[in-house]
């Protein structure tokens, strides 16, 4: 008796200790989201490349009236979850949805490409449902994860980016492919773009840059 006592007291601290974890990390940028005031052009939403694109050009989003709203090893669950807080609450012309690779690389365990496509069609869905014109991002390129070195990338990444060229074309949404511009012959990202193979460095954040104003730019005149 005195041993189940044990266990239930230790199940309860377990889930009460996790129920006050801020799983899709709310905080991150509720003071942030609260303090916009100016017209939103772009927010662009996604993981460690998007927090790290960011940091290390930051005059890119200000200077174009884009937010940042990445956070560091977030799944396509994650951002789906704080889609609403950190897009639709902004009221943002456009979102830019950089997503897939944490999911592929298993950061909350094993989902199949099918529903890792699925949580990013729910993010589409809701930003076209709010009047947001949807910018589609290409999984960059990745060889190995340096955390999870058994997951086969670069077959994943390319299933994944191809669900996602085939949904952009059937539905009408831009698809930003920077997998083609960035990749090496064997489906990496080169080190002269990424120390780690996985995380970008400013010379190619500078072309990512390029890509997507080109498709922004158009989107522009389009509507003009």
């Amino acid at each position: 008796m005195k041993q189940r006592i044990i266990l239930f007291i230790f199940l309860l601290q377990f889930f009460i200790l996790n129920a006050q974890k801020d799983w899709a990390n709310f905080k991150k940028y509720e003071q942030a989201n609260k303090e916009v005031s100016s017209p939103v052009r772009a927010v662009f939403i996604g993981n460690s490349i998007t927090e790290g694109w960011y940091n290390a050009d930051p005059d890119f989003f200000t200077t174009n009236g884009f937010l940042g709203r990445g956070i560091g090893g977030q799944t396509t669950s994650e951002m789906l979850v704080r889609f609403r807080q950190d897009v639709i609450n902004l009221k943002p012309k456009a979102v830019v949805i950089l997503a897939g690779t944490n999911d592929i690389a298993q950061n909350n365990g094993y989902i199949s490409i099918e529903n890792i496509m699925g949580n990013i069609i729910s993010m589409c869905e809701l930003a076209k449902s709010h009047k947001i014109k949807v910018f589609l991002c290409s999984v960059l390129p990745v060889k190995k994860y340096p955390w999870r070195q058994e997951v086969n990338a670069v077959e994943q990444i390319a299933a994944l980016n191809m669900l996602m060229r085939e949904y952009c074309k059937k539905n009408r949404i831009c698809y930003v492919d920077y997998f083609s511009v960035l990749a090496d012959e064997e489906g990496g990202l080169p080190k002269k773009y990424a120390g780690d193979g996985v995380h970008p460095n400013l010379d190619c954040y500078r072309i990512m840059e390029k890509v997507v104003l080109k498709k922004l730019g158009k989107w522009n005149k389009a509507v003009k």
